[in-house]
């Protein structure tokens, strides 16, 4: 949920990717920039408007070249200056892990794929999810104008559930506010309420008429989390434990009590080197080369976000959870494990390109990363990716422990893109930038 320049980083992902799937994979020397535009166009135009590939299962997969997975890990998590990374990859002739550097800095722990992970964002599907499961018990409609439930957002009569749940409500984001920002800088053991975070991007004039335009905005979903709990009566965690955790056992995941700022163990730590107001708006993600060059000669050292409060996420982004039960989660999440066949094919059905480009794709409370659906979570500290081809079954899952990285982009989101190559026959420009798009949107 932290800030980040998507359009600089959409163009190095697509470069990154192309470089990759025509190179060994160890060979870094070659330039992203020798990349020609030609180049491009014509990967481009063998997708569809959505980025997704369609190629014939048989052979859409390469084995993997562990060898080469491996220096790409280790060379990109030294780029980005991670602290640890765990990368899960399977397909249906194997997995491919590497459990990379440490989850604290300094020691030599090394993390696993039951390491717990604050997960951002991802959150935003298990909200979305207990809200198509209420739609599915005639509780609530996509349809239902968000006054029905919510009678002091503005212009929520025109407003819909639906549009809260695919970010096309055009209501303001209050983690870009910058009394907000402040806030977690100057006191990140605040103790946040939801209705504080409802208010604040309420106070803020709307980006657009509902239904309009594509807006990733948290305070969608803090409304969402809202209204569940007004539905079930009870707290938005033992909603979450009910209806989701216990349903596919998931025993390392949870979802904390406001006051609480402990992970349970065992946990990574969180790291960063960047401060919420100067990663708040364009052109103030990527840190000074002073800055950098202080931080490679170690006379600066991150700061350390473990136990920063996590409230002012609260059902956007305030999940735990492990490799393992993430890539549990992405799967059933892409099959619809917990919805009904037609409750599932609503939630599919309302993936949407989120822009003019066509890339990236968004829906009810799920998002469309070429053949990959998923989503991305990055706040202080903690940056993570979950993906589930159900074409071709491949589950992708990459968490890291410093974010963002130094030049302010989302580390996970950006391995996962450079294992493409290596899991994929013919790897997508367009997956690769809808990756991209949507790890700028799940930092803000």
């Amino acid at each position: 949920m932290h800030r980040t320049s998507g359009k600089l980083l959409t163009i190095l992902f697509t470069a990154g990717l192309l470089v990759a799937a025509c190179s060994s994979g160890n060979d870094s020397a070659v330039s992203e920039s020798a990349v020609s535009e030609s180049a491009v166009s014509e990967n481009a135009a063998s997708e569809s408007s959505t980025g997704s590939s369609s190629p014939d299962s048989s052979s859409a997969l390469v084995p993997f070249d562990t060898a080469a997975m491996d220096a790409i890990v280790d060379e990109k998590a030294k780029e980005y200056r991670a602290i640890g990374m765990v990368v899960l990859v399977r397909t249906p002739d194997g997995e491919y892990v590497n459990t990379w550097g440490s989850t604290d800095a300094g020691t030599a722990t090394p993390p696993t794929l039951d390491t717990k992970v604050r997960v951002g964002s991802n959150t935003k599907t298990w909200t979305g999810t207990v809200i198509l499961q209420m739609v599915q018990e005639g509780k609530i409609s996509v349809d239902d104008p968000v006054s029905k439930y919510r009678p002091d957002v503005p212009n929520g009569e025109n407003i819909t559930i639906g549009q809260l749940l695919d970010m096309r409500s055009g209501l303001y984001s209050y983690t870009q506010t910058v009394e907000l920002n402040r806030a977690l800088d100057e006191d990140p053991e605040r103790v946040w309420e939801p209705e504080e975070l409802v208010a604040l991007g309420l106070s803020n004039s709307p980006t657009s008429a509902p239904g309009t335009e594509y807006n990733y905005s948290n305070t969608n979903t803090v409304l969402l989390g809202l209204i569940a709990e007004q539905l079930d009566g009870k707290p938005i965690a033992q909603i979450y434990q009910d209806r989701l955790f216990s349903a596919l056992e998931l025993t390392d995941t949870s979802f904390p009590a406001n006051t609480d700022t402990s992970i349970p163990a065992p946990y990574t730590a969180g790291y960063s080197y960047s401060g919420n107001l100067e990663t708040l708006g364009e052109g103030k993600e990527s840190l000074s080369p002073e800055r950098i060059a202080a931080i490679d000669a170690g006379s600066v050292t991150p700061r350390t976000t473990t136990n920063d409060n996590p409230s002012w996420t609260w059902s956007a982004g305030q999940g735990i959870s492990t490799a393992n039960e993430m890539a549990t989660w992405v799967k059933a999440l892409a099959v619809g494990e917990l919805l009904d066949a037609d409750t599932q094919q609503l939630r599919m059905d309302s993936i949407t390109p989120s822009d003019d480009t066509g890339t990236a794709a968004y829906g009810y409370g799920i998002a469309q990363m070429g053949p990959l659906y998923g989503h991305i979570g990055e706040m202080p500290g903690y940056n993570s990716f979950m993906g589930y081809d159900p074409e071709n079954d491949v589950t992708f899952v990459v968490w890291a422990n410093l974010a963002p990285a130094v030049d302010g982009s989302a580390p996970a989101a950006k391995v996962a893109r450079e294992l493409f190559p290596y899991v994929y026959a013919t790897p997508s420009a367009e997956a690769s930038d809808a990756v991209e798009e949507h790890s700028d949107d799940a930092g803000e």
